[in-house]
């Protein structure tokens, strides 16, 4: 974390980060220890295999309105970095002038009126300089600084935000279309046992109840498919608002989570996650800001010292105007006490004071949420991927009870109830099957976003404060 917060002004020394005396784990401890550290790359999506998802999060990264929105604030707060720190240096102004007038002046007992011409010509330079004896100036300076890496880790945390987003919502759709082609198949077979027993009821083999049952589980599948569909388009008009297009415009065809890679990450150490999170740089940069906003407010009690020198020319002359004769100057200095304001100052001592404080918890939290979230990830994608292994296998045993049922019924020699339990369950259980694989691969996202998705605080390009470095 010291690298930074060595992007912050160096114009004093760094206090101690606000979480150093929450102590991280060892190791995590639903990590596979036997495992080499293995972070997210800057592309982790890419290991996924999905040519779609990686066009999607290619425009996300440039027609996002989210990430584009988060740019703009960047650009807001290098420009109050450059406002705030040109008070650091002198302001320079210059001013010329040149007066004529012609007038009338009446005659007197001595002599005749008559007209007359008068020019005056100037020329001055005013530079005014507020000394920062307290510092108030260079801690508005420091505030901006810190809101514009602020800004930085904030943009990359939305970034993140929408790439997991983008990732998520492309899977649950190729579950949803899975489960489409789930429930058309189990509509295929369950017609065509539908006919056979209607084949069986006209002979005298099979009963109108038998019809009746298998006919309303025909009807149960048949119902589930347009909700299904609907989830489909919903969640790609969803991920059209995320690329920052609109759904029509949006030309996708999902189909299938099957086939995909679940490429597997292990985390390093707990201590290195910190400078691979780019929200708790975020939360750290922001209490930056508070901490100098609070000696602002400080350095607001002290007098306010000005120095204001003028220098030029002044001649009625235009020839003579540089001449020594035409020279002007004169400085001056003048401090600015406030004796009473009611508490005012004071109190933005006060509420400057609080507000760091309440980052503080903010920042520590968001310590202890990183390494929460990636405990939690890694207990989901194990758990996740032993489930669907098992439900595989309830899978591969359902089908077979379910094919030896549909052979019986076509020949006439199944108990009708037995097959119908044997459709139900082997359906439940596809679906059930399609869920639990997306279940996996969203707990792969989750884990990537959790450490960071290849984001290190090296990545954080610092506005650009040489300008003001030599001042402070």
């Amino acid at each position: 974390m010291a690298a930074f917060m060595a992007l912050l002004s160096g114009c004093a020394a760094t206090p101690e980060p606000p979480g150093s005396d929450i102590t991280p784990p060892a190791q995590f401890s639903e990590a596979d220890a036997t495992r080499t550290p293995d972070w997210p790359k800057p592309d982790w999506w890419q290991g996924f295999g999905s040519p779609e998802l990686d066009r999607m999060i290619a425009r996300a990264e440039t027609d996002s309105f989210d990430i584009q929105a988060a740019i703009a604030r960047i650009r807001q707060a290098d420009a109050q970095v450059k406002i705030s720190g040109a008070s650091l240096l002198p302001n320079v102004s210059a001013s010329g002038q040149n007066k004529w007038s012609h007038s009338y002046v009446t005659g007197s007992v001595t002599g005749a009126g008559g007209y007359y011409d008068s020019r005056a010509t100037s020329l001055t330079a005013t530079a005014s300089y507020d000394l920062d004896l307290w510092g108030k100036i260079a801690a508005g300076r420091d505030s901006a600084v810190a809101s514009a890496l602020f800004s930085r880790s904030d943009r990359d945390t939305v970034a993140l935000d929408t790439l997991t987003s983008i990732a998520t919502i492309w899977f649950t759709a190729l579950a949803y279309q899975d489960r489409i082609t789930v429930a058309q198949r189990n509509l295929a077979d369950s017609e065509e046992i539908l006919k056979a027993i209607r084949a069986r009821e006209e002979v005298g083999t099979a009963s109108e109840l038998d019809v009746a049952q298998q006919a309303a589980l025909v009807a149960g599948v048949r119902a589930s498919i347009p909700g299904l569909r609907s989830s489909v388009v919903t969640n790609l008009n969803a991920l059209a608002v995320l690329i920052g297009d609109t759904p029509e415009a949006l030309k996708l065809t999902p189909r299938s989570l099957i086939g995909l890679s679940l490429p597997e990450i292990s985390p390093g150490l707990p201590s290195e996650l910190l400078r691979r999170r780019p929200d708790v740089m975020s939360a750290e940069a922001q209490l930056e800001a508070a901490r100098a906003n609070l000696r602002a407010a400080r350095a607001a009690l002290y007098p306010d010292v000005s120095l204001t020198g003028t220098g030029g020319w002044s001649n009625a002359a235009v020839a003579s105007l540089f001449g020594p004769a035409s020279a002007l100057a004169n400085a001056a200095a003048s401090a600015t006490q406030t004796i009473f304001d009611n508490g005012a100052l004071q109190a933005q001592v006060e509420l400057n004071a609080a507000k760091r404080n309440e980052l503080v918890a903010d920042y520590r939290k968001a310590v202890v949420q990183a390494f929460t979230d990636v405990e939690n990830a890694l207990v989901q994608y194990r758990e996740a991927t032993e489930q669907e292994r098992l439900e595989a296998e309830a899978v591969s045993v359902a089908q077979r009870a379910a094919d030896i049922a549909r052979a019986q019924v076509l020949a006439g020699t199944s108990d009708l109830v037995t097959a119908l339990q044997a459709q139900s369950t082997l359906f439940a259980d596809l679906d059930t099957l399609t869920q639990v694989r997306l279940s996996r691969f969203n707990a792969l996202v989750a884990l990537y976003k959790a450490l960071g998705g290849g984001w290190t605080v090296q990545s954080v390009i610092p506005p650009e404060t040489h300008l003001f470095q030599g001042v402070l």
